[in-house]
């Protein structure tokens, strides 16, 4: 009678570059270090607080989570990390401690986890915490309320919040080249405008993030607050000004790009990014919200799985006996 043996198989091998989820995390919080290391510098000691409080937070909650759902531990990955510093640098500098860790508690526990970890959050984390904390606090994320104490030697209004409220005629206090440079107050890491721009084109290059949807959320916001200012130029802003404002940059590069709930095929991504951006421009000049960006992602994540249904057709689909 002949030995029985073991008969071992395996996968075709593949093709791999050496990406990992740590390496892909690590890279984002590189990218994020220019605008905020600005932010920190501008508003000093407490907003280093909020981004350590808010980093430390997230991975807390993560590891708590990996226990008692019997998980292996996964804060080495620093998915985590990463979400609790996108989410840092969204909020104002004065953010009190208990805020903190519950928008850090929403994006791990409830953005994340409880959908099955990472890669299988429908929306954005960090929006989603976000979100929650605008609805349940809304005064203790109103920049002008929140950043009243600081005197940086620029207009410490935030922009957009002076444009919708007052008009036009308040933008004439900024200049596009100091937005650009940072001089405007709003969120931690969210302000230097050129900071993210570097850190945008340093992801595309590396090939973490994909520019499809970066371009075409800044060119669907481009185009929607244009045709609003030719319309009335007293009342809505040029199309510079929504670009350089607000969580537009950090947003295009950084909260839009999230792997888990944004499309991966060609045409789902620019339609994906444009939506988001005419959404955003809609919201900020005719919904009730200041900035459009958090609830503009937020509702293109939900058309994420549809947009991905288009496909080019089938090589060979159509031709009778193919």
């Amino acid at each position: 009678m002949d030995n029985p043996k073991l008969l071992t198989s395996s996968h075709a091998p593949f093709w791999h570059n050496s990406s990992s989820i740590s390496r892909q995390s690590y890279h984002i919080m590189l990218a994020a270090l220019p605008a905020l290391i600005m932010g920190i510098s501008q508003y000093g000691i407490p907003a280093l607080a909020v981004v350590a409080l808010s980093v430390s937070s997230a991975m807390i909650w993560e590891l708590l989570m990996n226990k008692l759902m019997n998980r292996p531990v996964s804060i080495g990955d620093g998915n985590a990390a990463v979400i609790g510093l996108l989410l840092a640098m969204l909020l104002p500098a004065v953010t009190p401690w208990w805020v903190i860790v519950a928008g850090t508690f929403v994006a791990i526990v409830v953005g994340k986890q409880i959908f099955g970890g990472i890669g299988c959050n429908p929306f954005n984390p960090v929006l989603t915490a976000l979100a929650i904390l605008i609805l349940s606090w809304k005064g203790l994320l109103d920049f002008n309320a929140t950043l009243v104490d600081y005197d940086l030697g620029f207009l410490m209004i935030y922009p957009l919040s002076a444009i919708k409220y007052l008009g036009t005629s308040s933008a004439t206090g900024y200049s596009l080249s100091g937005l650009l440079m940072g001089q405007q107050a709003g969120g931690i890491g969210s302000c230097f405008g050129l900071g993210l721009i570097i850190g945008g084109v340093y992801l595309i290059l590396r090939g973490h993030i994909r520019w499809e949807i970066s371009i075409s959320f800044l060119v669907g916001i481009y185009i929607t607050a244009i045709l609003f200012n030719i319309s009335d130029a007293d009342k809505y802003a040029g199309p510079m000004f929504h670009i350089l404002t607000g969580y537009t940059l950090i947003g295009a590069f950084f909260l839009a790009t999230e792997d888990s709930s944004s499309p991966v095929n060609f045409i789902p991504m620019l339609l994906y990014g444009a939506g988001a951006g005419v959404l955003t421009v809609l919201i900020r000049n005719i919904g009730v919200f200041v900035d459009g960006v958090v609830f503009a992602i937020l509702m293109m994540n939900v058309t994420s799985p549809l947009l991905d249904k288009i496909r080019p057709k089938a090589m060979g689909k159509g031709i009778e006996h193919a």
